[in-house]
Formats: C-alpha cells, sequence, structure tokens
C-alpha cells in the first residue's frame, strides 16, 4: 500500500482540496502509473458538485490521465518500468458479457467500473479514486500506450475529449466530401473539428458566438454559421450528413434536426439537464435519426490514440498548477478557456 497526495471534494458544496489517498500495491496483473498529467473534464465538475446525483465522498476527480509506469505486477506482459501510458474513463469491466466481447466495454451489461466514483474492483465497500492524484494502478488490460511523437500534457485530454468525439465519427464512418456540423466550440466541439477535417469531411462550426469563428477556422472548419440567425439556419436546412452536437445546456434539438438531409444522422454527446422535446415529424419525413454516443472502449480508444499521433492530433489546452483547479472549475463554467485545462501534477508532488 502507498499513500498518495491527491486532492478532493468533500461534500457537494466544498471546494476541492488536498487529500490523501492508499494507492493498493500492483497485483499480478496490476500496472502502477505515476500521473504527469490530467485533464480537467466538465464531467469532473458535475460529479464533484453532485450535479448528476451518486457522488460519493471524497471525491477524487480525472480521467484524462498521461505518465510513466513506476512498477508492474508479476504477470503484466505489454508495459515495463518507465512506459509512457494512459488512462481513460473507465478502468475495469466484467469482460464476459456482449457488449465486452465486441470490445465494447463502455457499454458492459454489468456496468464498467469508472475510473473515479465507482465501486472498487477490489472491495465493492471503497469507491474508486481518479486523475487528480501522483499515482493510480490499474489493470494492464485497462492501460493504454502513449506514442512519445507528441507533447504528453496535450495528449491527455484526447483520453475522453479526444475519443468521445473520435468514436462517432468512424461510427458513422465520416470519409472525404461527407458534410459535418459540429455544434459546440468547447473541449468536446474543437476535437471534432480537428478529427472530422482531418478524416477529410467538410466541416461546419455552428455556433451562438462569432467571435469564435477565427479560431473553428483554424482549427479545420472550413464553414462557420452562427445559429442565432434564423436566415441561416433555414439557409442550411437539409445541408449536413452528420452533425456531433457537443452542447450539455438546454437547447433545442428540433432546429438542428432540420440541417439534416434525407438519412442524416445527429449525435449526441452532452447531456442537458432536463428531457427535450423531439417533434416526431422531424425524424420521420426525412428518415433521420438522433442518437447518442458515450466514449469508445478500449481496442477504439487505442486506435484513436495511434491515429491522432500519426496525424499529429492533440487538445488545444491551458496548463495549471494542482492548487488552480478550483478556479479552473469557474472558469471551465464560464467557458473561458481554450480548450482544456491540464493538470501538471508534478505541482502537486511538489506541494508542502
Amino acid at each position: 500500500m502507498k499513500n498518495v497526495k491527491a486532492y478532493a471534494a468533500q461534500a457537494a458544496d466544498k471546494q476541492l482540496e488536498p487529500f490523501s489517498i492508499d494507492r493498493p500495491d500492483p497485483g499480478p496483473e496490476d500496472v502502477e502509473i505515476e500521473i504527469l498529467f490530467c485533464g480537467v473534464c466538465h464531467s469532473d465538475i458535475h460529479t464533484a458538485r453532485n450535479e448528476w446525483g451518486g457522488t460519493k465522498y471524497p471525491c477524487v476527480p480525472g480521467h484524462e490521465i498521461v505518465g510513466k509506469v513506476s512498477r508492474v505486477g508479476k504477470d503484466v506482459k505489454k508495459y515495463k518500468e518507465g512506459d509512457t501510458v494512459g488512462v481513460g474513463c473507465f478502468i475495469d469491466s466484467c469482460g464476459h458479457c456482449e457488449n465486452c466481447k465486441d470490445d465494447l466495454e463502455q457499454y458492459c451489461l454489468n456496468g464498467p467500473t469508472a475510473t473515479y466514483n465507482s465501486p472498487s474492483p477490489l472491495d465493492r465497500n471503497v469507491h474508486t479514486y481518479g486523475g487528480y492524484s501522483t499515482h493510480i494502478v490499474v489493470k494492464e488490460d485497462f492501460v493504454l500506450k502513449i506514442s512519445n511523437k507528441l507533447p504528453l500534457n496535450a495528449v491527455a485530454p484526447l483520453l475522453c475529449a479526444g475519443i468521445t468525439t473520435y468514436s462517432p465519427l468512424k461510427r458513422w464512418n465520416v470519409k472525404k466530401g461527407d458534410k459535418v456540423a459540429v455544434v459546440g466550440l468547447g473541449g468536446l466541439g474543437h476535437m471534432a473539428v480537428k478529427l472530422a477535417s482531418s478524416m477529410g469531411a467538410e466541416v461546419t462550426m455552428l455556433s451562438r458566438s462569432p467571435e469564435k469563428e477565427k479560431d473553428a477556422n483554424e482549427l479545420g472548419a472550413a464553414h462557420f454559421e452562427l445559429t442565432t440567425s434564423e436566415e441561416n439556419m433555414k439557409k442550411l436546412a437539409g445541408s449536413f450528413n452528420l452533425i456531433i452536437n457537443t452542447v450539455s445546456a438546454q437547447h433545442d434539438y428540433n432546429p438542428y434536426l432540420n440541417l439534416l438531409k434525407t438519412d442524416g444522422v445527429m449525435v449526441l454527446l452532452g447531456i442537458p439537464p432536463k428531457p427535450s422535446e423531439v417533434q416526431a415529424a422531424q425524424l420521420i419525413m426525412k428518415r433521420r435519426s438522433l442518437v447518442g454516443s458515450l466514449v469508445g472502449g478500449i481496442k477504439e480508444t487505442q486506435e484513436m490514440l495511434d491515429y491522432c499521433a500519426e496525424h499529429g492530433i492533440v487538445s488545444e489546452i491551458e496548463m495549471i498548477n494542482m492548487d488552480q483547479i478550483n478556479e479552473a472549475y469557474e472558469r471551465t463554467l464560464d467557458a473561458d478557456v481554450r480548450y482544456r485545462f491540464v493538470i501538471d501534477m508534478k505541482s502537486l508532488i511538489n506541494q508542502n
């Protein structure tokens, strides 16, 4: 057992503060990782503040983890001390259900074990602690290989924001010439633009904020359209094969569904706080689909990491120290980040 430094929320209305946790020694199939960088996901905020319900305290968030292997169990074959590795949104699954056998561990029928705030696979009476800590111990099969070709701090958000957007682009076979729209230019949206454009799609950014046009174009969007303009929305009717909707705030889906071609698909990646009403005619009259997507499984996440290494794709980030996390949460809520905060874990190691 190793006692390590971490940051935790002790209650929904409390700020994150220094905390210490016990990490187990690696079992035969486990990998211990010294965490170098951890991205800050909006899900961290939702969970720390119990906005989705069910948060277990103390809560140590963080599921965009990049680090170096510090120890391995005796039966580990894929990794050795010093390897650069990553950990994403989950660290275990049942391994035997239909979805797990199809490399869809994120949809495990018995429930995947989330990197934080899940019952521990070792002790169901203990919940998991995430990447806002100096070390983590993870089963070998849920550890990912990270290329050293790219800046590791900017790779960290790929473990959530990257795979969350890559997975639907691959699932709906985005290719050269496809017309893809992205709703919302934030942590997820900026990755969707980068990835879709790299696949050859003609990407349109749909936004309420005119000041984001320059960024959208620099990220790879061929077009930028304001959704606040009724004239624009009428002009764009029936334009897109695929819409990646990254918005988690409450909004009306129907105007966006109207922008799809026949057989077009809108993929929801955000979870608004209240249900939205969808007009059946928007789907029926053009055989459109409204679907949702989570992250990818381990196999697909590794594929995404390899793809990004090959194509030089990383997240746009702002580095922070661990003691700036509460300010980073507020700035994330104010959309005051371009486009993902990443914590330098050396700052936690060096804290008194």
